[in-house]
């Protein structure tokens, strides 16, 4: 039996349902018809024009991306920016994006949060901001994550674990504050407003993404913050969306890109 892109989107709603994304997002079909029949899935964090052309030399029709590739509304499609160029070769080629982006974020089990705490190694974890959630699926929803290391770390052995566990090549950090870390809060992403909660739930140390430098004055010497990337923060994501298909759908092939999409490079 064949497997069609609308079944896709009633799993991923099923697990991570598309009400709770945030009212900014735009997680849905980008692209694509819900009707047509799935040859393959490419699993991506940025759905951008790369991983268009991966798609159609790895024979898949669905790109099921976490980042949406459109965030607001597009006034024309000419080509002028990598936005309009993505859109008019996944249209061209009937190539399906499917953004799973928020929603995604704010569940768990299962969730981005839950992988990035399970590669730190966090165990008894809680979500820093709840949301109300009425459904049929056994979640928890918020957004951000602490949880406990199985032992007090000292700063060193604590930001090589980090850099360790994440793959990570850097690391930004606001001053460390001389006592061991054992409460770790985690927010993939842009996470600096879980701020406030992760110092309320007694988290020695925040890691996430995107913080401006006035915002790490907000460490105000009660907790240690740590900025390791956007894109570092939520590579494991292309892992969790490709195991999400491969054990729940047998018609198809299912790869993870091997595009690197991260805009920002480093010279160290």
């Amino acid at each position: 039996m064949s497997t069609t892109v609308q079944d896709i989107i009633n799993y991923v709603d099923s697990i991570a349902p598309f009400k709770l994304q945030e009212s900014y997002d735009n997680a849905r079909l980008i692209t694509g018809s819900p009707s047509w029949e799935v040859s393959g899935v490419l699993c991506s964090l940025d759905a951008v024009e790369a991983v268009i052309d991966e798609a159609l030399t790895t024979g898949c029709n669905l790109v099921l991306a976490h980042h949406p590739i459109v965030f607001s509304g597009l006034k024309s499609i000419t080509g002028a920016t990598y936005i309009e160029r993505t859109m008019i070769k996944a249209i061209k080629h009937d190539i399906a994006i499917l953004a799973v982006h928020t929603n995604l974020d704010s569940v768990h089990p299962g969730g981005v949060n839950s992988r990035f705490a399970d590669l730190l190694g966090l165990s008894e974890c809680e979500v820093l901001l709840p949301k109300p959630y009425e459904g049929e699926a056994k979640i928890t929803a918020g957004i951000g994550l602490v949880g406990n290391l199985p032992a007090p770390m000292d700063q060193d052995l604590f930001l090589d674990h980090v850099k360790s566990c994440m793959n990570l090549k850097l690391i930004k950090h606001t001053p460390w504050l001389g006592e061991g870390i054992l409460r770790v809060a985690v927010c993939g992403g842009s996470g600096s407003f879980v701020l406030p909660q992760a110092i309320a739930a007694g988290a020695h140390v925040l890691i996430t993404a995107d913080y401006k430098y006035h915002q790490f004055f907000d460490a105000n010497e009660e907790i240690i913050i740590l900025d390791i990337g956007h894109y570092e923060s939520e590579r494991h994501t292309i892992e969790l969306l490709h195991e999400m298909i491969t054990e729940n759908f047998s018609t198809f092939a299912a790869h993870c890109t091997k595009v690197d999409t991260n805009p920002v490079e480093y010279y160290l």
